[in-house]
């Protein structure tokens, strides 16, 4: 398993707008991840906001990052252009060429990557699993395939709650509760006198 490297201490909060720093996993230097090279969790949907603290802490890793393309399904408002410091970073975006929960970036000296855009709202524990699991150089799924298996596990892992829950309820009485009260109704019923005929 490769615990995913977040990146949140390694930039000087001054050099970017966004209120807390990338939280950002890579694949281990020196491999050649099959379709991601990591993933990013951006705070917002802002691209203005979150592209600065992203590039402050890529370019030294990769290079200067000069352009960057999403898919406009998940980001409201995409600029041209994001100021970074020292350099602009120029935004375009492709809908049907591009995965919807990927953000390719360019470097004008070394090459591109791409990343899984993890949506900001997603909770904790599904991100840190998107996190490890984009970072895995072993890993042969696109974003979006990661994002569906993400949320399979999601699934699975709420339906074994219900089941613990369920158990626990169990185990409490609560089903050899119910017939007791259902056999009380349908004597109610059964006793309940029928219709008079010829009145």
């Amino acid at each position: 398993m490769i615990a995913p490297v977040l990146y949140a201490s390694a930039v000087d909060d001054r050099t970017f707008s966004s209120p807390s720093p990338p939280r950002l996993s890579l694949a281990p230097a020196g491999t050649d991840p099959a379709l991601l090279d990591g993933a990013w969790w951006p705070h917002s949907r802002d691209l203005t906001v979150e592209l600065p603290a992203l590039a402050a802490v890529l370019d030294p890793l990769w290079g200067r990052i000069t352009r960057v393309t999403v898919n406009p399904t998940f980001w409201p408002v995409i600029p041209r252009k994001v100021p970074v410091q020292g350099h602009v970073i120029h935004v375009g975006w492709f809908k049907p060429e591009q995965d919807p929960n990927k953000l390719l970036l360019l470097s004008y000296t070394t090459g591109r990557w791409d990343l899984l855009v993890i949506p900001p709202e997603t909770d904790p524990g599904t991100a840190a699993w998107l996190l490890t699991a984009a970072a895995d150089p072993a890993r042969s799924l696109t974003a979006s395939g990661l994002m569906r298996e993400a949320e399979l596990f999601r699934a699975a892992a709420e339906a074994d709650w219900d089941l613990v829950r369920e158990t626990v309820w169990d185990s409490e009485g609560g089903h050899s509760a119910r017939p007791a009260s259902r056999g009380r109704v349908r004597a109610v019923v059964a006793q309940a006198p029928g219709p008079r005929e010829g009145m």
